[in-house]
């Protein structure tokens, strides 16, 4: 690979044998390794759980026949002057290893043969880890399903490739590719990001090695019931339960003063804009509630959110969103700045701005669909945000079939909102299922 600096977006159908190809990071991407340390990474993880337990050398042999269909993840991250990218990774791996009890670790750059990607098994679970300079949710799931149906298809159930499930032996779309950002980026406006901080949680920070998992599995019917009550989508009725927990959380504290309580939650930008990137095109919208105004009852809260869904959650306002974001990629002074630079200003910018934007982080891949097939094998699914960048819980969604799991996962020792939000789920009617790393009591 030549050390020449990278400077164009390839926009060429890519081979999965070139040995020149690299990529530049995606408008998202970019943030996220700026962000590393040697106690943090920006990882996610995507689990199915299956009917039978998991074969572990049949697991491997999948792995390695689906990953060359993703070329964006069989990659290494490299630094250059002024960006870092992404160029294809050679090297034996990655290898699936038997599941460990703190997921989504630190992963280290030049670790694990360079692969930003961790693939595990436990009884009858498969888990992805990956890094979030790779891709977002959308395009981990793509290839967790693939890697599943492949992995069944050599235990001898046939199945065909739809929706999340790509055939591995045809070239990758060019659109799988592509930085879809800098393509709908076109708003003639640049609307400002909420600046005020934010209500923050208090509690005992963990060994930076330790990270507290709180699964809620529970019908989607019935959440559904519930939330129709109330008016609601299940997206907003459980922003608004978890609105209401940080309320109770922060009632529950000393303080000289109330803060807002705010959530961020990632918005999948395909629902609005035509795209088939594996890479990451998500924004983030900040629903909230200031209890300086006065106390809300619940209901208040879920109309507050359902309201400010429906006003911010559509294509006008999320073009101006990604508008304000890509302006820094086009701005001549910022791109010829060294990336030590740009490190600098990110992290500053990062850790004394975005960061105390939000009080928790929150994440709904809504319904998964698999191919008609593969239902039988299949049990369930989970996700999960990683390690929170400071102290905070993050709380991770997703349904299959009628099985919800809410899945939180916190650095700090105390579970004070996740009792919140589970038990505001029990008073509203909803069966709820704890699984759980630890011992806590919800």
């Amino acid at each position: 690979m030549s050390k020449r600096r990278p400077e164009k977006q390839m926009h060429k159908p890519v081979g999965r044998n070139k040995k020149d190809v690299w990529y530049k990071l995606d408008l998202s991407a970019t943030v996220y390794p700026t962000l590393q340390r040697r106690d943090f990474s920006s990882v996610y993880r995507l689990s199915v759980k299956l009917k039978e337990s998991v074969d572990p050398a049949l697991l491997q042999q999948a792995l390695d026949l689906t990953l060359p269909r993703f070329p964006t993840y069989k990659v290494a991250i490299r630094k250059g002057l002024f960006w870092r990218y992404l160029e294809p990774n050679t090297r034996p791996g990655p290898f699936v290893q038997e599941d460990i009890k703190n997921p989504c670790m630190p992963m280290h750059f030049k670790s694990n043969n360079r692969y930003l990607i961790r693939v595990y098994y436990y009884d009858c679970r498969i888990s992805l880890e990956a890094h979030h300079c790779l891709g977002d949710g959308t395009g981990g799931m793509c290839l967790l399903q693939t890697l599943t149906a492949v992995y069944l298809g050599l235990l001898g159930h046939e199945i065909t490739p739809s929706g999340f499930v790509l055939k591995i032996d045809e070239e990758p779309d060019p659109g799988e590719l592509e930085d879809a950002y800098m393509r709908y980026a076109t708003a003639k406006v640049k609307p400002p990001r909420p600046a005020e901080k934010t209500y923050r949680i208090r509690g005992t920070k963990e060994p930076f090695y330790t990270l507290n998992i709180v699964d809620g599995i529970m019908s989607v019917s019935e959440v559904m019931k519930v939330a129709k009550q109330y008016g609601a989508t299940i997206t907003e009725y459980l922003n608004a339960v978890l609105l209401y927990a940080l309320l109770q959380k922060q009632a529950g504290e000393f303080h000289l003063k109330y803060k807002p309580v705010r959530i961020a939650m990632p918005v999948n930008l395909r629902r609005f804009f035509p795209s088939k990137t594996l890479r990451n095109f998500i924004t983030m919208v900040y629903p909230s509630i200031d209890p300086r105004l006065g106390e809300y009852r619940f209901e208040e809260i879920v109309t507050h959110v359902h309201n400010f869904m429906r006003y911010y959650i559509n294509e006008k306002f999320l073009c101006g969103d990604i508008t304000t974001n890509a302006a820094t990629k086009h701005n001549f002074l910022i791109r010829v700045v060294p990336l030590f630079v740009k490190d600098l200003v990110v992290r500053t910018f990062y850790t004394k701005v975005q960061d105390k934007n939000s009080s928790a982080g929150l994440t709904n891949m809504g319904a998964l669909k698999v191919p008609e097939d593969m239902k039988a094998y299949i049990d369930r699914f989970d996700i999960y945000m990683g390690q929170p960048f400071s102290s905070r819980t993050n709380c991770a969604i997703i349904s299959f079939e009628d099985i919800l799991t809410v899945n939180f996962a916190s650095s700090i020792v105390e579970s004070d909102v996740e009792r919140h939000f589970f038990r505001k789920l029990v008073q509203d009617g909803v069966h709820v299922k704890i699984e759980s790393n630890r011992s806590c009591q919800i």
